[in-house]
């Protein structure tokens, strides 16, 4: 089959790999018909990861079934399915918990696993023509009878839409509330949005980008461009004296004005512009180790944290993950009933076999390159 393969920093060649297959009788194939490309994918494209050379990328992956394994009880051959990014068992004592990011029975070494992910197991990813499901009848979110018709909101539920929300649950957004959302790239997008779907009186986006923060506002929030500088005194103007909540969804590799790679930046930005007692939820990836950071400290994934102003403020910080099942079915509902339609931000839809020009632009952050759609 074909599929997107990693070959080392800012090198991916799509490729004729091993076709997927059943494994084991809890097993499912999937004929991938959407798969995006997450801001996440780039870190591994980047080379600012383990990621192994020859492994198959993407976790945002939707499709067919066209084989189950004679474990499977719920899932059936032409079901049209989403798939959470996290590969859970559904059994474990993490997974019972709902904590499904980080699931123990995976063959990782470290809890959580991933399709296609440095560091979070070995399952292949599905930047391909198929993809092998895993534990199905616990992963595989059953799509309504509009699957098709509304494929690129659907695709949405993979990653970006449930760890939009989640970033708004872990802030502790409740309606009524203002909401301060750092990074406009298509998760922070998705955590403006929550917001709104949540009940917020006032969302701010702060970002540089002009494309993605045009975005924002057609989303219905406030565009903040950090590129002078003076953004939190305008988020403190504009909240009267700061948001109740605030969201961190851009992670390890943030920008200050000047275009240096401050890890820090957003996170001290975040105890600066969220009120005091206000809540912190953290969805932007940061890892334990990045040998591509800009000093010795952050090479050892340790942030110039502003600990001693959260703690005066009294802010709460919470973080991880998005464990993706505790949400992907309730926001299923809000898109089949017309109360979602996470898709706005797809600028491109493209076959498999242009990913490598995609992955370029998208990591060049070239105008108008916000989400993008592989078709395999």
């Amino acid at each position: 089959m074909k599929a997107l393969v990693y070959r080392g920093p800012k090198s991916v060649a799509v490729q004729d790999v091993p076709d997927a297959r059943i494994e084991r009788p809890t097993d499912v194939l999937v004929r991938i018909t959407s798969t995006n490309i997450c801001g996440s994918d780039l870190h591994m494209y980047e080379g600012r990861t383990t990621m192994e050379e020859g492994r198959t990328l993407g976790h945002e992956n939707l499709g067919e079934v066209v084989e189950v394994g004679d474990g499977v009880d719920r899932i059936r051959v032409g079901d049209r399915v989403c798939l959470p990014f996290n590969v859970g068992c559904g059994f474990c004592a993490n997974c019972e918990r709902g904590q499904t990011g980080f699931c123990l029975s995976v063959d990782s070494d470290t809890p959580g696993g991933a399709y296609g992910f440095a560091e979070m197991g070995t399952y292949a990813g599905g930047q391909a023509e198929y993809l092998r499901v895993p534990w199905a009848d616990f992963n595989c979110l059953v799509l309504p009878e509009d699957a098709q018709e509304k494929e690129n909101d659907y695709v949405m539920l993979a990653d970006i839409f449930p760890t939009g929300y989640h970033a708004t649950e872990l802030a502790g957004v409740s309606p009524g509330e203002s909401v301060v959302v750092y990074g406009a790239g298509p998760v922070g997008l998705m955590a403006a949005y929550s917001s709104m779907l949540r009940g917020a009186s006032q969302v701010l986006v702060v970002d540089h980008q002009p494309d993605r923060l045009r975005l924002a506002e057609k989303a219905g929030a406030t565009a903040i461009d950090d590129s002078d500088g003076g953004h939190v005194e305008k988020i403190l103007e504009l909240t009267s004296g700061g948001a109740d909540r605030g969201c961190e969804c851009v992670g390890y590799q943030a920008h200050d004005a000047d275009g240096h790679e401050t890890p820090e930046s957003t996170m001290n930005d975040l105890v600066a512009s969220v009120r005091a007692t206000g809540g912190i939820g953290v969805v932007g990836v940061f890892l334990p180790q990045d040998d591509g950071a800009p000093t010795e400290l952050t090479r050892q994934g340790k942030l110039p944290f502003d600990f001693g102003q959260m703690w005066f403020k009294g802010q709460s910080v919470r973080n991880g993950q998005a464990n993706v099942k505790a949400y992907n079915r309730q926001l299923a509902e809000l898109i089949h009933h017309d109360r979602a339609k996470p898709s706005f931000i797809v600028s491109h839809e493209l076959p498999l076999d242009k990913a490598p020009e995609a992955y370029r632009s998208f990591d060049d952050r070239d105008a108008g390159w916000t989400k993008v759609i592989l078709k395999p």
